[in-house]
């Protein structure tokens, strides 16, 4: 039989770097900024209600003017924050679907690529509605489930809606940009999409550096609103423990360590792999 072409014998040795292709430096400074802005925005960004109406600063709070700018008014500092966020949250998941594409499209000829990019660049704002419906989605599923817990209702609505807009803008937004939105249609895309979305939020089990830097900050995000939601209990009628200031505060913690965990990860896993990768050429080496 005749033997393959001389390209895939060439090609094998770049084929096995491409196989691991990952953009860590980009992404260890995208994943830097992006925290810092979260928390930026977090808490500083209901400063601002200050600056636009001094009224609202109380002289004889026992708090410092930081702290009122955050609890004198809830619904307005989770109106600031949830502004903040879809902002981010729209640039975070842009990177994120741009390195799925690259991780990809990593393997074949250069009009495979081009067809690709056509494909990727064409389909984003159709892909973008589609993830800010499915935010809007699980927002509300998020809302149902905090008042099933406990959350006050009808005194509390916007307290309890902006809360959930917040989490389902941390958890949910930019795997459902990235990954596409689950969906109930029967073609082949829309299969293999629920099948991703199974394996990766019910079985909790990624398979690469993207979908570790989706699924922990999700997680994380949602196991810190829980964890915050205990102080209110207490009985020590501080200002901060108005609702929802500290599952706010404790989502928002939570995203943060979820995405420096992630990034934590990744770097310990392709530093492995590439000891791994070296270890047969050093061989070589000495022999």
């Amino acid at each position: 039989m005749p033997s393959k072409p001389a390209k895939t014998i060439v090609s094998s040795s770049t084929h096995e770097v491409q196989h691991t292709f990952f953009p860590y430096a980009r992404y260890t400074s995208v994943v830097g900024v992006h925290t810092s802005l979260v928390a930026f925005t977090a808490l500083f960004l209901p400063q601002t209600s200050l600056f636009l109406w001094p009224s609202l600063a109380d002289s004889d709070s026992p708090q410092s003017r930081f702290q009122d700018a955050l609890t004198d008014n809830p619904v307005l500092t989770l109106a600031w924050i949830a502004a903040g966020l879809v902002i981010l949250q729209v640039w975070w998941a842009g990177w994120i679907r741009q390195w799925c594409f690259e991780y990809t499209s990593r393997s074949g000829t250069s009009d495979e690529i081009k067809m690709d990019r056509y494909q990727f660049d064409r389909g984003r704002f159709s892909r973008l509605g589609r993830a800010a419906v499915f935010t809007s989605c699980a927002a509300s599923v998020f809302h149902a489930t905090i008042v099933l817990f406990g959350a006050p209702f009808a005194s509390h609505f916007f307290h309890t809606s902006l809360l959930a807009i917040v989490l389902a803008l941390l958890s949910a937004f930019a795997p459902a940009y990235a990954l596409g939105s689950p969906s109930f249609s029967s073609d082949t895309s829309s299969f293999i999409t629920r099948l991703n979305w199974t394996r990766l939020f019910a079985e909790l089990s990624p398979r690469n550096p993207i979908e570790r830097a989706l699924l922990y900050p999700a997680v994380t995000t949602l196991l810190g609103a829980w964890l915050g939601a205990l102080p209110i209990a207490l009985d020590w009628d501080q200002p901060w423990q108005s609702w929802p200031l500290t599952p706010l505060f404790g989502g928002i913690t939570g995203y943060i360590v979820g995405s420096l965990s992630a990034l934590s990860v990744n770097t310990l896993k392709w530093l492995a792999e590439e000891n791994i990768r070296r270890e047969p050429s050093e061989k070589q080496k000495t022999t």
